[in-house]
């Protein structure tokens, strides 16, 4: 057939297809292009009702949710006493239908709105050997289980794993450079994740829809002389085709049939929970999101209640228990992982707010009662929730936001006008801060590259300033007693011109085996065919690269070096600018720095047509990091903890907290896609003297911030002794939940390590403005 006739043909089927696209689920809404082809965002903008008011509307929590929240904090109690882990599948491997249906609470299932649990019993951690089976076997052994020895069988002489295939291929540069962690935190032991399904999909359209979809995109690609991208896309497609009727069977072992698109708002809720549910059951990805989903719900929810068939009552009830299911996801974890990753996260990170590309607000009330959730359950890490700011929202709620985060430190902010110009009105977050626009587009994951490291390589001539071993090039060390500003800038660019290669390479080589052996059949069933791509990377070390580059051009730093004649330690006379007090000398630096490193990134071959992004972004693995990272230039010490994310170095801020907000906010985010973590700590006096003080000028200080072009910040509002108290009495009922910001996310202060908290509570706690 001549290609113009395939042409034809295809078009008349994809005609056929969508003309059929009429449910009586949608009488009542508005628009048309959504009825004919997958598009979310289209249904959302002609169908939301922006909400300008406060939030006296809200409801407080219902019987129902009492009794399930505070069975479900029974079993965080219990779970806490057994070390961290209550109870651990080691027979089963979890898949969509691996289990039948569980519940909270067996004798409550009939009170819980959303149903849907990992496994079948609540915050048991599944078996997911696709990663690594030693990693899943460690995670086992470490909390006292024995994993399967038919399973151990299966994953080490029958079915290759993502961890083998990748550790198949890597070269011995490549392992060098883990072992001495200049580049670390690979997803080359766990799944890679930061891949946000569209999970609407599932309750706007139906399951049965999104399959014939995506069997005529698989037709699609039938043609003469095909290729091996061709190939694969197809086997992908058939993968996602077989993951999506996998979810109708997991939904029909909870009684429900989502073939067809959900008709009301529980439904809604329930149908995109299951959506999610497909993921978290099938991947244990460093973050998994649930993303965009306020707005859209709550045009369902609109609906119902115009209807009289849904009370404000009920609709909080719905938000409480599907919040409720993200604050039970768990994933089994190795001690290395939660080294890097501390407190358990798994970042279901949860976007509301925002502003629409017509300049309509996009806050809704239902964004007013997912953080009211906080208030009716109490703080919680888990979702990430996250504030799309910008200072064009109504100002009711940016004080309620701001509210909450005085009185729960649970919630991050986002700056929508410098994500919307480049992702649009509908993206979502993808892990702590990362953007990605929902259902088009998908990151590939790529931890960090330890910046600070490489400078001390840079002077060593690519020598491990810790370990003593030739892991980079063996160029010609800086030989001088004190550093010369231009010969280091010299050598350094060299350095990272090499480092810059090897960490593309590495993680075109983990994204290559993880599609291969690991691939995310339920998420990618959710997200078009034609999907972009993001190849995300990552700065550790950033503020203290910064710092040690204005000492040595402004201030004088003698080398001091070991019997070897490597530099192990730095002596520095005379003072120097340092990042983070809105001084240009160093801030500059830092620009520089963002840029020289992007620049490098871009001339990288990354894998599938990606395009490369970073972040200066480190979660709670700065300690991990610090630990591996000898003495610095700026005054540091081998061993203590890096600067967390884009912050400025502990102790360098020492003009308040805005002249530190100014320094970050010089930042371009155009350089940084992926995202630039600030997190900051403000004593509650520092905000005022009352609840309704401290909202009011913590409004103003995200105004301030964020109009300048900043990209993020987490809000904590407590004082260092609080930590101290927390950390030496934990079993204090006040501290069962007490929750803090970290970088890119929240964890319960509690579960951070006594290294981890010594950490927080050495960084700057604002006492003034």
């Amino acid at each position: 057939m001549p290609v113009k006739q395939i042409q034809n043909y295809y078009w008349r089927e994809k005609r056929r297809i969508f003309s059929m696209a009429n449910f009586e689920q949608w009488a009542g809404f508005e628009g048309r292009n959504w009825k004919s082809s997958v598009d979310v965002r289209d249904f959302i903008q002609e169908n939301y009702t922006p909400y300008e008011g406060d939030e006296s509307f809200l409801e407080g929590p219902t019987e129902a949710t009492d009794k399930l929240w505070g069975k479900l904090q029974e079993l965080q109690k219990e779970e806490r006493a057994k070390g961290g882990v209550l109870d651990m599948e080691t027979e089963v491997v979890s898949g969509l239908t691996a289990y039948g249906p569980g519940y909270i609470d067996e004798s409550m299932k009939d009170l819980e709105q959303v149903v849907g649990l990992q496994t079948d019993k609540p915050l048991k951690r599944a078996f997911m050997p696709y990663g690594g089976i030693k990693m899943a076997e460690q995670a086992c052994t470490t909390y006292g289980y024995q994993p399967s020895e038919k399973l151990h069988e299966i994953f080490t002489k029958y079915h290759k794993t993502h961890n083998q295939g990748v550790f198949d291929i890597y070269t011995p540069e490549m392992k060098k450079a883990r072992h001495n962690k200049i580049i670390t935190g690979l997803p080359d032991t766990y799944g890679r994740g930061r891949i946000v399904g569209d999970y609407r999909r599932v309750a706007l359209y139906g399951i049965d829809f999104l399959i014939e979809r995506k069997q005529y995109d698989f037709e699609r690609y039938a043609r003469h002389g095909m290729k091996g991208e061709d190939f694969r896309l197809r086997e992908e497609l058939a993968d996602q085709i077989k993951a999506l009727k996998e979810m109708k069977e997991m939904a029909a072992a909870y009684g429900f049939d989502i073939s067809q698109p959900a008709k009301n708002a529980h439904e809604a809720a329930q149908w995109l929970y299951f959506g999610y549910l497909a993921a978290i059951k099938t991947q244990n990805g460093a973050a998994m999101s649930v993303g965009r989903i306020s707005t859209f719900l709550d045009i369902y929810i609109e609906r119902d209640l115009k209807a009289g068939t849904l009370t404000e009552k009920e609709a909080q009830e719905i938000i409480d228990h599907m919040v409720m299911k993200f604050r039970m996801v768990k994933f089994a974890r190795i001690p290395s992982y939660n080294q890097l990753f501390s407190g358990d996260p798994t970042w279901a990170t949860l976007e509301v707010a925002g502003l629409g590309q017509d300049g309509r607000s996009m806050v809704t009330k239902n964004d007013y009662r997912f953080l009211h959730t906080l208030n009716n359950m109490g703080p919680s890490p888990e979702p990430n929730l996250t504030v799309l700011y910008s200072s064009r929202l109504p100002e009711n709620f940016k004080k309620f936001a701001s509210l909450i985060s005085v009185t729960t430190s649970s919630i991050q902010y986002e700056n929508d006008d410098v994500m919307r110009p480049v992702w649009g009105d509908d993206y979502s977050i993808c892990c702590c801060v990362s953007a990605t626009e929902t259902g088009k587009e998908m990151q590939f994951f790529g931890a960090r590259a330890n910046l600070a490291k490489c400078l001390l390589y840079a002077i060593n001539g690519g020598v491990d300033e810790k370990t003593k071993v030739q892991v980079g090039p063996a160029y010609q060390p800086i030989t001088s007693e004190y550093l010369d500003f231009d010969e280091v800038m010299e050598k350094y660019d060299e350095m990272m011109e090499w480092l810059s290669k090897l960490y593309v390479d590495t993680l075109n080589m983990i994204h290559y085996m993880h599609d291969k052996y690991y691939y995310e059949a339920a998420q990618m069933s959710l997200i078009d065919t034609d999907v972009k791509r993001s190849f995300a990377t990552g700065i550790a070390g950033f503020s203290h690269v910064v710092d040690s580059l204005s000492a040595i051009k402004y201030a004088k730093v003698k080398a001091i070096r070991d019997e070897d004649g490597i530099t192990t330690d730095f002596e520095i006379e005379g003072d120097f600018p340092r990042y983070g007090n809105d001084d240009d000398r160093a801030d500059e630096i830092a620009i520089w720095l963002l840029k020289k490193f992007m620049h490098k990134l871009n001339k990288c071959h990354t894998y599938r047509h990606s395009v490369p992004t970073t972040s200066i972004l480190t979660i709670t693995s700065n300690v991990v990091y610090g630990k591996a990272t000898g003495s610095l230039p700026d005054g540091r010490k081998g061993g203590e903890p890096l600067s967390p994310g884009a912050n400025p170095s502990y102790g360098a801020e020492k003009s308040g907290l805005l002249a530190s907000l100014n320094s970050v906010a010089k930042l371009p985010y155009e350089l940084a896609l992926d995202g630039i973590s600030n997190t900051q700590t403000i004593s509650p006096n520092a905000l005022g003297h009352t609840d309704d003080e401290r909202k009011e000028n913590l409004a103003h200080v995200l105004d301030g911030y964020f109009d300048q072009g900043a990209h993020h910040l987490n809000v904590n509002v407590f004082g260092v002794e609080k930590l101290k108290d927390a950390m030496e009495h934990p079993e204090k009922p006040e501290y069962a939940n007490f929750t803090i910001r970290v970088s890119g996310y929240a964890v319960k202060f509690i579960d951070l390590t006594r290294e981890q908290q010594l950490d927080v509570i050495a960084r700057t706690c604002h006492e003034t403005m």
